[in-house]
C-alpha cells in the first residue's frame, strides 16, 4: 500500500520516514511530483492547514495521504510566530531568516519559554479526513544557535528535561521526543488500522 507524506521539505520527509519505518506500507515523498500544485496554508489553525494539505494532496494524487502542520508559540511574544512559524520572516524566507528574526525579537526578553505544537492527519481521496493526532513539546529558546542537525528553529530550542538543543540531539533521540514525533507516534495506531482495513477491501 502507498501512503503519501504531503510535504516538499525533504528534511521533514526523512524525519517522518524514520518515525514511521515500522508501518507496513510504502511512504512516498510528495516532492517527487514536480507538477503537484503548491497548496497554500492560509487557514487560521493548525488543524485546518493540515487538513487542507492532506485532503487536497490525496485528491490530486488519488492516494491516501498524511500531512502535518506545526506552530511555534513563544510566550513573551504573545504566542508568535504561532501558526505562521514557517513564514515568520516573510514569504520565501529561509530557516536562518526565521531564527534570526526570533532571536532579535527576544533580545531584551527574560521569558524565553516556548511550545511547539504539531497536528498530524490522515486523509483519503474519497473519504476525506480519517483522523488526526496532536503532539506538543515545550522548552526554552537560547540566545545563540547550537548544533548542526535538524531544521527550522531546532538550533535554538532546548526541550524541557534536556540541556541540549534539538539540533544537538542524535536523530534517534529527536525522533522519539519531538513534537512532530509525538504527533505521528499517536497517529501510528490509526494508520495501522487504516492500512489493515484498506487491505481487506482490496
Amino acid at each position: 500500500m502507498k501512503l503519501v507524506i504531503a510535504t516538499r521539505n525533504k528534511n521533514k520527509y526523512l524525519e517522518l520516514k524514520e518515525i514511521l519505518k515500522d508501518l507496513d506500507c510504502e511512504l512516498i515523498f510528495a516532492g517527487d511530483y514536480p507538477n503537484l500544485p503548491e497548496i497554500e496554508e492560509d487557514a487560521e489553525t493548525l488543524l485546518e492547514n493540515a487538513s487542507k494539505k492532506a485532503v487536497e494532496t490525496a485528491i490530486l494524487l488519488n492516494l491516501p495521504c498524511m500531512a502535518d502542520d506545526t506552530g511555534f508559540f513563544v510566550r513573551s511574544l504573545n504566542n508568535e510566530p504561532g501558526v505562521s512559524a514557517a513564514r515568520y520572516a516573510g514569504e520565501n524566507c529561509s530557516y536562518e531568516d526565521n531564527v534570526n528574526k526570533l532571536l532579535l525579537e527576544l533580545k531584551d526578553k527574560e521569558d524565553r519559554y516556548a511550545c511547539f505544537k504539531t497536528i498530524s492527519i490522515l486523509a483519503h481521496p474519497i473519504k476525506g479526513v480519517i483522523d488526526y493526532a496532536v503532539g506538543e513539546m515545550c522548552g526554552n529558546i537560547i540566545s545563540e544557535k547550537r548544533g548542526v542537525s535538524g531544521f527550522g528553529y531546532d538550533p535554538v530550542f532546548i526541550p524541557d528535561g534536556y540541556d541540549i538543543t534539538y539540533s544537538e540531539m542524535p536523530d534517534t533521540l529527536k525522533n522519539q521526543i519531538s513534537h512532530r514525533a509525538i504527533a505521528f507516534q499517536k497517529l501510528i495506531p490509526i494508520l495501522r488500522k487504516f492500512i489493515k482495513e484498506e487491505d481487506l477491501n482490496d
